[in-house]
């Protein structure tokens, strides 16, 4: 089918369509900026932009939304809301002047919150931060949308945390200073994490553009089992076959340094890897049930430790 990606320049986007591409999709790319790898079906643009969608969504089937603003230090604040919360509006309002019914819209376990008890998907939302709310209120633009346009097909996916090969995100930097003996681990390390691995991840979009095609349905997407952080200090050990020191500094420091480089970012109008609320994610309990995508009939084609594997040997062994 003609599947358009808006959004899809980006680590996971790059990585969709390429996987669409290879089992025979005709697919176009909306991004604000160009593709270095797929230029040839890309279009300049962006959601705030609804005129351009309804050009250029002519013929489409599907839409698979990633555009979002998505790290922890964006400014303005309104922008996560313009894009994210404005940027649903504006792409299903353009959907429905063409005639297109069928949307995949890539969310967050961030509608969750922090520290919360392995939440399914009927847990209540309960987002700590403005990237948090702003999906969850884009879910809900969508919610009310379905009521109005029940023959549509609405798919939702809240992944964890994604990681793997080209990636630079939060997870690459926690493994390159394990990896280089500069990571001091803050509180006691016991806290789990769970992780997606990105091949996975385009997996399960392809799945549900494939073979769930009727109804609205959310997904949390997380591969298991979870590790904490002293379980993924220990696989990078095992690995990348070295010994790694790490250095154990209380919470309540850790916080305290958090705010320090708050206050420098501020001053020097610098955007720093290190903040308050990225020392307040790391200590968090981030673990999600994701019983509903496991038994949908979605097999992951990777086990957790098989993405570990190919991300370290691929940025970390030279």
């Amino acid at each position: 089918m003609k599947v358009a990606i808006i959004g899809g320049s980006g680590f996971v986007g790059t990585r969709l369509i390429d996987l669409l591409a290879s089992t025979g999709h005709d697919l176009l790319n909306i991004d604000k900026n160009i593709s270095e790898k797929h230029s040839e079906i890309t279009v300049i643009g962006n959601v705030m932009n609804k005129d351009l969608l309804i050009s250029q969504l002519q013929g489409v089937e599907l839409v698979v939304l990633l555009a979002a603003e998505h790290r922890d230090d964006v400014t303005p604040v309104s922008l996560y809301y313009d894009i994210n919360v404005q940027g649903m509006k504006n792409t299903l309002e353009a959907m429905e002047s063409i005639g297109i019914k069928r949307i995949v819209f890539t969310s967050s376990v961030a509608v969750y919150g922090l520290d919360k008890s392995n939440p399914d998907e009927s847990f209540p939302a309960d987002p700590f931060n403005h990237y948090g709310k702003s999906k969850w209120e884009a879910e809900q633009v969508l919610q009310e949308w379905y009521k109005e346009h029940n023959d549509w097909n609405v798919n939702i996916v809240r992944p964890t945390v994604i990681f793997g090969e080209g990636n630079r995100g939060n997870v690459y930097n926690l493994l390159n200073q394990i990896a280089t003996g500069k990571f001091m681990m803050i509180g006691n390390g016991n806290n789990q994490k769970s992780m997606s691995y990105i091949r996975n991840v385009i997996a399960f979009i392809k799945f549900l553009i494939e073979e769930k095609n009727n109804g609205y349905n959310v997904y949390n997407y997380v591969d298991k089992p979870d590790f904490t952080t002293n379980d993924l200090v220990h696989h990078t050990s095992d690995i990348l076959n070295k010994g790694i020191p790490t250095t154990h500094i209380p919470y309540w420091l850790g916080m305290l340094g958090g705010y320090g480089f708050d206050m420098l970012a501020w001053i020097s109008g610098k955007k720093l890897n290190i903040s308050s609320v990225r020392v307040k994610k790391f200590c968090a309990v981030t673990q999600y049930d994701s019983t509903k995508a496991m038994s949908s009939g979605f097999i992951p084609p990777y086990t957790m430790e098989e993405g570990l594997k190919n991300m370290l040997k691929e940025e970390f062994v030279r």
